[in-house]
């Protein structure tokens, strides 16, 4: 059905790719994107972006359309660091993982002498550059305790401060992606976080953040031990790691908890490619999407691990959307 659909559809896609690039009068494409005539994205500039997400979602929600899916079919993803909230000058888990280094500090002397402990002591900010690094701060910051006594330092600390913008880390929250997961759900879309981050530490805010309930969160996991006495029992984090979600691995991992392709996928990097591809390979109702960091002033401006999945995105129709001018703001502080 859905190959038989996408054939059928062919020409309708024609006419929305010449929507997107301006190609049809703008009050023919305002005629197939107006939702109530409340605008559902309101932190988005009216453009090429916006307009492609409008005309997609009205496409495969309404019953007579030929893309139209399915309710139970409409499954959202999207990776988080970059893509719902702000990764610099480096993702949350490890701005947290290197804030319990410091507080750690006078209980581990040793760490003076030692790689990368010495350095993030020294004020240096622990990145994405060294995995095996990133493992030996992990499991000695973040297991060999309980998940939920790592979940609530986890929520404690999204109340301390960015070191940019001053603002609580809870708040350096993409606003406009609130606003596109918001409409998303309320055109029925499941929507789901799939993230190389630690999948104890972004359930522990996900559903109060992005909305997004615990188990509809796919991340990077570590091995579990099952401790009970006679009174409780209780779940321990074993710093040891068992899946690392990153490039293919957010594909299989979707297949393996979700068991449905996505039809739409939202990423920012490189390491998100291969979902994208996933969502939208062999079917013409998927759509997929990349946040441009582009916007030094508001944000930041990078391409680092990023070059790939940027060149490829006009090859594969992927919606590139830029930071700077697809936005109206950025933060949910900087509205006004």
């Amino acid at each position: 059905m859905r190959s038989l659909n996408c054939l059928i559809g062919i020409s309708f896609l024609c006419l929305a790719t010449m929507i997107s690039i301006g190609a049809v009068p703008a009050e023919t494409a305002s005629n197939t994107t107006t939702i109530n005539q409340e605008d559902p994205l309101p932190s988005w500039t009216d453009g090429p972006a916006k307009m492609a997400i409008l005309s997609y979602v009205a496409n495969v929600t309404n019953v007579s359309d030929p893309r139209y899916v399915e309710p139970e079919e409409r499954i959202a993803v999207f990776d988080q660091d970059g893509t719902l909230c702000c990764e610099g000058p480096s993702p949350f888990q490890l701005l947290f993982m290197q804030d319990r280094v410091k507080n750690l500090a006078s209980e581990h002397p040793e760490w003076k002498g030692q790689e990368p402990f010495r350095s993030i002591l020294a004020g240096k900010i622990l990145t994405e550059d060294n995995l095996s690094m990133i493992l030996k701060v992990y499991a000695a910051t973040s297991t060999n305790m309980t998940v939920d006594e790592y979940t609530g330092l986890v929520r404690s600390w999204l109340n301390t401060t960015h070191p940019r913008f001053g603002q609580p880390y809870n708040k350096c929250i993409y606003q406009p992606m609130l606003d596109l997961l918001r409409y998303l759900r309320a055109s029925d879309f499941k929507t789901y976080v799939v993230t190389g981050s630690d999948v104890d530490f972004v359930r522990a805010y996900s559903e109060s953040l992005f909305g997004i309930p615990p188990d509809q969160v796919i991340g990077s996991s570590w091995k579990y031990r099952f401790e009970e006495n006679k009174t409780s029992s209780s779940i321990l984090k074993h710093p040891e790691m068992s899946n690392y979600v990153a490039g293919p691995e957010k594909s299989t991992s979707i297949q393996l908890f979700i068991g449905m392709r996505p039809i739409l996928a939202y990423g920012n990097c490189d390491v998100d490619q291969q979902m994208l591809e996933f969502a939208t390979a062999g079917d013409c109702r998927a759509i997929s999407l990349l946040n441009n960091h582009d916007d030094p002033l508001r944000e930041y401006a990078y391409e680092q691990g990023a070059l790939n999945v940027t060149k490829i995105a006009p090859q594969k129709g992927w919606h590139l959307v830029s930071m700077k001018n697809d936005w109206k703001w950025i933060f949910p502080f900087q509205k006004g």
